[in-house]
């Protein structure tokens, strides 16, 4: 996994390609850009660099502003999706299992670790948004991770509680937290993962 910062003229034209594409509504433009800088510079730079600060600097959302989020999220998720992806790859045993806690709608950041393990040549299964807690269980018991990570955006649905139980569920999986979420302390050994390198490298 490539680590080394962007330079500095590398990432304002990053910024400024994204955000005029974004602008534009063009998702596919955006797609593309994405998946360069991520074969030239490695995902998590990229993603520290340029894709969290501009997703952080997203204009007011009113109905332009709103589209504009849309489109640059939209053609972000393609761009990672697409990176390092090979066809018919399979789902390794004893792998890593990613998802979004229960009436969560956003897990961007999931997309960028997933292409962060593919990017070492470790597969991984992303199953996406708000899945039960119920359905994330059922995954488990058919795919037998060794890791699985559940992404909270709001303290709405980072619900500390509901992923403590759900670990004494597993007891042989590791089960990690990621994104901002997450604020109430999380007993051990539940960790919460504040990096992208940090989250691929545990993986």
């Amino acid at each position: 996994m490539r680590t080394d910062p962007m330079s500095t003229d590398a990432v304002e034209a990053a910024r400024k390609r994204l955000t005029a594409a974004a602008e534009d509504l063009d998702t596919d433009g955006i797609a593309g850009l994405v998946l360069e800088y991520a074969q030239r510079s490695g995902v998590a730079p990229f993603w520290a660099q340029v894709c969290v600060p501009l997703l952080a600097a997203l204009p007011d959302r009113d109905g332009t502003g709103i589209a504009v989020e849309h489109a640059l999220s939209e053609g972000v998720r393609v761009g990672l999706d697409v990176h390092g992806r090979l066809p018919r790859r399979p789902y390794p045993p004893d792998g890593v299992l990613l998802a979004g806690a229960e009436q969560e709608t956003h897990c961007l950041g999931l997309h960028a670790l997933a292409a962060a393990l593919r990017e070492q040549g470790r597969g991984c299964l992303l199953l996406g948004p708000a899945l039960p807690w119920v359905a994330l269980a059922g995954a488990v018991y058919r795919t037998r991770p060794h890791t699985v990570v559940v992404w909270s955006q709001t303290p709405v649905t980072g619900r500390a509680y509901r992923l403590v139980r759900f670990s004494r569920d597993f007891p042989s999986v590791r089960v990690r937290a990621a994104g901002p979420g997450w604020i109430e302390p999380l007993p051990a050994p539940l960790d919460r993962f504040t990096s992208l390198v940090a989250a691929a490298r545990a993986c």
